[in-house]
């Protein structure tokens, strides 16, 4: 999304530009000429690979002096193709085309954002049931003393790699990173570890396990007394969304969990232990 200003000067050559190599995190001024966008050292980005990248407005790209690639990745596990959508913030996962985050009038960090304020400011020890790029368990961190992240896919942790957005999660040290089945994980886990949780699950379709009652006796368990949990399910507008939400919201007390509360504005509700 930012090449296209970039075509509109290639008339007006040389001139300086401000851009950024890291997917919008920052912005360094540089040169576009004859050949294209100078980059660091003797590195050009040729007007063809510009015009590629322009081409295919739905994807992120690497480039690593000579190749041009879409940051895409096939999961052995899922069996679906992972993709980095461009925003005008932060990227979000795509699989098989389906966007992890909400982007229709927002971007993945004010997504983020609204799911943290509902789910009140995390303290203590924080749980992030489904890693994906990172977001949560990043924004967690700022806050909690420490912070556990679950992730299925190694192929999710993969793409987050390439991902500027996601570097916190790997560099942070009061990150720490489990890969498994959440489901699974969180029966090795003791009793009353956690002060806060954040559950944002994929689509009810893909992951019907983490929307069962069984699960929610582990996260109730899990909890201290007076943990706060966020469950991310969904438009609360939609037809199967507002279906979704009262089933949550049933085998979540039947859990034991209590004062569970819809948060529409992050589409998900809160409940406590």
């Amino acid at each position: 999304m930012q090449v296209l200003p970039l075509l509109k000067l290639r008339h007006s050559l040389p001139t300086t530009v401000e851009v950024s190599t890291d997917l919008g995190l920052s912005k360094t001024p540089l040169t576009l000429a004859q050949e294209g966008l100078k980059l660091a050292g003797s590195y050009s980005l040729s007007w063809p690979f510009l015009e590629e990248i322009a081409a295919n407005p739905n994807n992120c790209f690497t480039w690593d002096g000579e190749k041009l690639g879409k940051v895409t990745i096939f999961s052995e596990v899922s069996e679906r193709l992972y993709s980095l959508y461009p925003t005008p913030g932060a990227p979000s996962m795509l699989v098989s085309g389906i966007p992890m985050h909400r982007i229709k009038g927002t971007t993945p960090e004010l997504d983020t954002h609204e799911k943290l304020k509902a789910a009140g400011k995390p303290h203590g020890a924080a749980l992030d049931t489904c890693t994906g790029l990172g977001y949560t368990a990043i924004a967690a961190a700022r806050t909690a003393s420490r912070v556990m992240t679950i992730e299925l896919d190694p192929a999710v942790l993969q793409l987050a790699r390439l991902n500027p957005w996601s570097g916190q999660l790997f560099d942070n040290p009061r990150i720490e990173q489990r890969l498994g089945d959440s489901s699974e994980v969180l029966k090795q886990l003791g009793e009353e570890v956690f002060t806060w949780v954040l559950h944002d699950p994929p689509m009810l379709a893909l992951a019907g396990d983490l929307y069962g009652i069984e699960f929610y006796r582990q996260l109730f368990r899990i909890l201290r007394p007076g943990g706060r949990l966020f469950h991310y399910i969904g438009d609360p507008d939609s037809t199967s969304g507002a279906r979704v939400t009262r089933g949550v919201i049933q085998r979540l007390e039947q859990a034991g969990f209590h004062n569970i509360q819809r948060r529409p504005r992050a589409f998900g509700v809160t409940a406590l232990k």
